[in-house]
């Protein structure tokens, strides 16, 4: 079988051997290309796509919409070649090189399911929405209080240090609002907010008795600079690229670090086609890789390996990875790669209109707005008996064109110049529950444009949710109505999993072997020197988004990985 113990030619061999393998180079793949290369490891980081270079291959983010050909909008031939892609809020004339081309990197959906892509050096770091926010023990023990899916093997004692150790050097800015179910990072000054959200967050505080707050978006965007990186200039085409490095992402950040110590190789246009395992040591030897120009395979080698190629990026390796001692894929003897696929359920909220603050505006395109952290089943006092779990909120106020405008010419022009009246948005961000049944499995009878099987994806929310939404829309409505807006209007636009872009839960962490896929280590149970750090890793989805804990927990798994390797347990 092709995944078992190898006859290879030696020189090749040691050519192509270094300390440490990392699939991707994304949010989590960067961090582990920093960790294990400042930590000494000669480390090979491999990426499908083509190599994006910091600032230069930014193309035309610093080129106004009236000088682009399509004025920064969709032509045809977007929604022809990417018909998934293009309905993504962060894809446009600028950005759409970030994103796959649907027809090159089919998938079936069982289900509706909108994949957002990039493949490309950096992933989705280039085009994330930088929400940064810590997990709690209300989140780490969810499962465990309400009994759906598997008890983390982890706590918010196990992980603190390790979001202490990213957040410096992510950069995030935020406020200290010292909120149990919501803990606070360490931040950089926080973006201001403006006249409108100042005066609907005193309303929310004080109007409520379950705890509401409406505070600032915490957001690895940077106020201050972060050694040679931002300030942010408040431009709000991040999903662009920044040439002025004003937000995190691996190609401003984490690779660069990676590669000032001397120990990374990067290599571009390499599909990991799967992991390598050595039956007689019990650990995988190395990954075989398609070279997406040449079409050759070749094999790499290394005593550790850190797959990071995204939830269903990491899935379809793992599932693809068949062998005498895995004839179901890699480390898959319980049965659970693949499943258990979760995303946050959004779209829903309120809108409303505000009278006032008619001689105050604000300065710049802010690249973040407001946060509502959950105030859901938190406890007795906040408890429904419709739905477990909960939901936050993200929005802001601002000032649209004025609505009065008429004539032609000058007259015109003068008028569109004029602000309208302020309004407000908020928009919930829910929590899916680890369902088995939501799930992603081969299709090795559909190919993609390198022959290679391809992914079924049979994924719903389900009836917690559905509950969930009810409240999240009305709740939106109830605050906004609370704060004196009004011709207050809802919406439940119901997208797709997968558009929210925080999938996750493909080869969860567990304490139980038959029913998990990686212990508290972010090990494979069954392989001991690989680490799985992105969001398949994840046992529970949460409300808030998921990237910063995919850097702090691949920050904890390298750390320990080296100790290991240095002990020689790996």
């Amino acid at each position: 079988m092709p995944g078992d113990s190898l006859m290879v030619n030696n020189k090749a061999a040691a050519q192509n051997t270094y300390d440490a393998i990392v699939v991707g180079s994304g949010i989590s793949g960067g961090w582990a290309a920093k960790e294990l290369c400042e930590k000494g490891l000669k480390t090979l980081v491999l990426e499908r796509g083509r190599n994006v270079v910091h600032i230069k291959d930014y193309g035309d983010t610093t080129k106004d919409p009236w000088e682009l050909p399509h004025r920064n909008g969709h032509d045809r031939a977007d929604r022809e070649d990417s018909p998934i892609q293009s309905k993504c809020y962060a894809y446009d004339e600028v950005s759409a090189h970030f994103f796959v081309n649907d027809k090159e990197n089919p998938y079936t959906q069982i289900k509706s399911f909108d994949w957002i892509r990039g493949y490309h050096v950096g992933g989705r770091s280039l085009m994330w929405g930088r929400q940064c926010y810590r997990w709690s023990d209300l989140d780490f023990g969810a499962n465990a209080r309400d009994g759906h899916g598997v008890d983390w093997p982890i706590r918010y004692a196990d992980i603190e240090r390790w979001y202490d150790y990213i957040e410096p050097f992510v950069g995030i800015n935020g406020s200290a609002e010292g909120l149990p179910q919501l803990p606070d990072s360490k931040f950089m000054p926080a973006m201001e907010m403006n006249c409108l959200e100042k005066y609907v967050a005193e309303k929310i505080n004080t109007g409520f008795t379950d705890g509401r707050r409406m505070i600032h978006g915490r957001s690895a965007n940077h106020t201050q600079k972060v050694g040679d990186r931002g300030p942010c200039q408040y431009r709000d085409k991040c999903h662009q690229g920044c040439p002025f490095g004003g937000y995190f992402s691996s190609n401003s950040a984490t690779l660069p670090a990676a590669m000032k110590t001397g120990n990374m190789t990067l290599r571009p246009y390499s599909i990991v086609l799967e992991l390598l395992y050595d039956k007689d040591r019990k650990k995988a030897s190395g990954v075989r890789i398609l070279d997406a120009e040449t079409g050759k395979t070749e094999e790499f080698y290394a005593k550790i390996v850190f797959l990071n190629a995204s939830t269903l990026g990491t899935a379809s390796i793992l599932l693809n990875s068949v062998s005498d001692a895995f004839p179901n894929g890699f480390g898959n003897s319980s049965g659970q790669v693949g499943h258990n696929l979760m995303d946050h359920h959004y779209g829903v909220g309120a809108n409303g209109e505000y009278d006032g603050f008619q001689d105050q505006y604000y300065y710049g395109r802010r690249p973040n707005g407001i946060y509502i952290p959950r105030f859901r089943n938190l406890n007795e006092k906040t408890k429904r008996s419709d739905y477990v779990r909960g939901f936050g909120y993200q929005g802001g106020a601002g000032r649209g064109r004025a609505d009065y405008a008429d004539g032609v010419g000058v007259q015109l022009k003068e008028q569109l110049t004029e602000p309208g009246n302020w309004g407000m948005g908020i928009g919930s961000w829910g929590e899916c529950l680890p369902y088995f049944e939501n799930k992603a499995t081969l299709n090795k009878d559909k190919k993609d444009k390198w022959g290679l099987p391809t992914l079924d994806i049979d994924c719903e929310f389900k009836d917690n949710e559905k509950a969930m939404r009810k409240d999240m829309m009305n709740s939106a409505a109830e605050m906004l109505e609370k704060a004196g807006l009004k011709n207050i209007s809802t919406y439940d636009s119901a997208p797709a999993p997968g558009f929210c872009i925080h999938e996750m839960g493909t080869a969860r962490m567990g304490k139980d072997p038959r029913t998990s896929v990686l212990n508290k280590w972010n090990q494979v149970h069954e392989s001991k020197n690989v680490f799985i750090t992105d969001g398949a890793c994840m046992a529970s989805s949460a409300c808030q988004n998921p990237s910063l804990t995919y850097m702090a927990l691949t920050a904890r798994a390298a750390d320990y990985a080296v100790g290991e390797l240095k002990k020689g347990n790996l």
